[in-house]
């Protein structure tokens, strides 16, 4: 495994590959790496002959006031953690979006998803945040041009307008997405949890507690939405800021009004100025 910064450097080496015939994967990260990337680039390395992971704290896709300075960036136990991988692609803001540009819509050019997909969820409260990711992950996809690329459900609005993106604008990749891997406790891993003290670490796992007694009263036949989001508040208390509990399409977002095999649960709260979210599929 090696590691570039510059976009020159990984299209030779992609078009070396190429040449020879062999399937790459992209696996794109902030960094911050942990065990739930770590089955990303497992999934990758399995999948294709050659495998890249992008190392990237994208500013384009933080909105105001959220934690862009104080993002963990920690580029050595990152590469260690990679070490599988067959390249690592770590470029700079500068290298990425140019220089001496103001990162906004009137300097730079945005791919921006349907508003049908982006005013719910995430996005309602991250307005913008998913036409950075969008641009971001067009541009990656651009310049390694992979024939795969590797999500993980966790981030599942994301996955779904990824795939929506590259359906709509013909992108030739296969997007995967990948299981959500979790801690033995059931919180979700998530670069943002070595923001948690430990008391809120411990109040943290009322988010899978939710989701999963939700998934099992539908199999135990209930599909009133609404008795089901009441099941919610047993797990709740006066530490929990909840921002949204959903049920929604697991293709294009729509709002469920009764529960079935298709819906996914999404929730999100805040435990004081750190925002986690989770989401499961009722049929397992």
């Amino acid at each position: 495994m090696k590691a570039v910064h510059t976009i020159e450097e990984v299209r030779e080496q992609v078009r070396e590959w190429k040449k020879q015939g062999l399937k790459v994967g992209l696996v794109p990260t902030m960094g911050a790496l942990h065990a739930g990337h770590l089955s990303l680039i497992k999934k990758s390395v399995e999948t294709c002959n050659r495998t890249v992971v992008s190392v990237f704290v994208n500013p384009i896709q933080f909105c105001p006031g959220e934690d862009l300075d104080k993002y963990p960036r920690t580029f050595e136990k990152d590469c260690e953690t990679a070490k599988i991988a067959d390249l690592i692609f770590a470029p700079s803001p500068k290298e990425m979006y140019g220089e001496g540009h103001i990162l906004s819509n009137d300097f730079l050019t945005y791919v921006i998803p349907p508003y049908f997909y982006t005013d719910k969820l995430c996005g309602k409260s991250r307005v913008g945040h998913f036409d950075g990711v969008c641009t971001v992950v067009n541009k990656l996809f651009n310049i390694v041009q992979p024939d795969f690329a590797f999500f993980g459900e966790k981030d599942r609005q994301q996955l779904i307008i990824i795939k929506k993106m590259v359906k709509d604008l013909n992108i030739p990749i296969e997007i995967v997405g990948c299981p959500i891997v979790r801690e033995e406790s059931g919180l979700a891993l998530s670069s943002r949890n070595s923001y948690l003290t430990p008391e809120q670490k411990q109040d943290a796992l009322a988010l899978s507690k939710i989701l999963f007694n939700i998934q099992n009263c539908y199999k135990k036949g209930i599909t009133d939405i609404s008795a089901l989001k009441e099941t919610a508040y047993a797990f709740l208390n006066k530490n929990h800021d909840l921002e949204y509990l959903e049920f929604r399409d697991e293709e294009d977002l729509e709002e469920k009004t009764i529960a079935d095999d298709r819906t996914i649960v999404f929730i999100a709260l805040r435990l004081g100025n750190v925002r986690l979210i989770d989401n499961v599929s009722l049929k397992g």
